[in-house]
């Protein structure tokens, strides 16, 4: 009996994730993950954006708007404010991850800053969270003394933690990463999220290393931002994920946001499938 209880819950929210990143192996591409804050530009808007996004992408990252984000740029930035200055609550969350998951095929991934996990409560957060159909979070300031009692909270709830990882990081950092983690996320340019520079040309190098050290599939984020690049990403990474082009596009078509969301979505979608074509 015990050795069930510590069995069922591991397996079942985390696989919908392994499988969208399966499926997009078999189709010798990377998935395709998009991120947007819950609440931008409103709650119905961002509901409605997510659920077309997740008609093009493998993977939906759902960001939790904080008030110090501290890896993001003046995109992300200036969306998670006005999220939160139209009320943007955490129930928000979970109430966009049930109807998504019921909605779209899409594996969908959490991203928030530690501050208001341990604000809401990290067990409650990760038990509210799968039980939404969500399959893993991403915390991207995960403090050292917090993280063994986050990943046990993560992993009895059957959900994968999301470790971000510089590309420098030494072969004993990544072993470390990769014996606790569903999944790794490395930057593909170094900054804050939002840059717009040429991809380095040992991005293909420095991913190879990742994943061989953890033994994990990477993802890569941060930096991505036309979808030429996501498709040569396709090349060498198991995820790429793309957020600010998405709020950029919306942005641009204030009227009609979640269309413009949409539009956005599947350019990138078709940009990692022409790639393995």
């Amino acid at each position: 009996m015990t050795t069930r209880r510590a069995e069922t819950p591991v397996a079942r929210p985390a696989a919908r994730l392994d499988d969208a990143l399966a499926a997009s192996r078999a189709e010798n591409r990377t998935a395709l993950g998009l991120y947007l804050p819950v609440g931008y530009p409103t709650f119905a808007d961002s509901l409605d954006a997510l659920h077309l996004m997740g008609q093009a992408a493998d993977v939906l990252e759902i960001g939790i708007p904080h008030t110090r984000p501290v890896l993001d740029g003046p995109v992300i930035k200036e969306a998670a404010a006005q999220a939160l200055a139209n009320g943007f609550r955490m129930s928000d969350v979970f109430t966009a991850a049930a109807e998504l998951t019921a909605s779209t095929p899409a594996a969908l991934v959490a991203m928030s800053y530690w501050a208001r996990i341990q604000t809401y409560g990290p067990q409650r957060f990760v038990d509210e969270f799968a039980a939404a159909g969500g399959t893993a979070v991403l915390v991207p300031d995960l403090p050292v003394p917090a993280a063994a009692a986050w990943q046990t909270a993560a992993r009895t709830a059957g959900l994968h933690t999301i470790t971000l990882v510089p590309t420098d990081a030494s072969a004993a950092h990544l072993a470390a990463v990769g014996a606790v983690s569903g999944m790794v996320y490395a930057p593909a340019a170094p900054g804050l999220t939002g840059g717009q520079s040429p991809l380095s040309p040992n991005l293909p190098h420095e991913i190879d290393r990742i994943r061989t050290a953890t033994g994990r599939p990477v993802a890569v984020g941060i930096g991505v931002s036309t979808p030429e690049q996501a498709g040569r990403l396709s090349a060498y990474a198991d995820a790429v994920v793309v957020g600010s082009a998405v709020i950029r596009r919306m942005q641009a078509q204030p009227a009609t946001p979640a269309t413009a969301a949409g539009a956005c979505a599947r350019t990138f979608a078709d940009g990692v499938r022409h790639a393995a074509v």
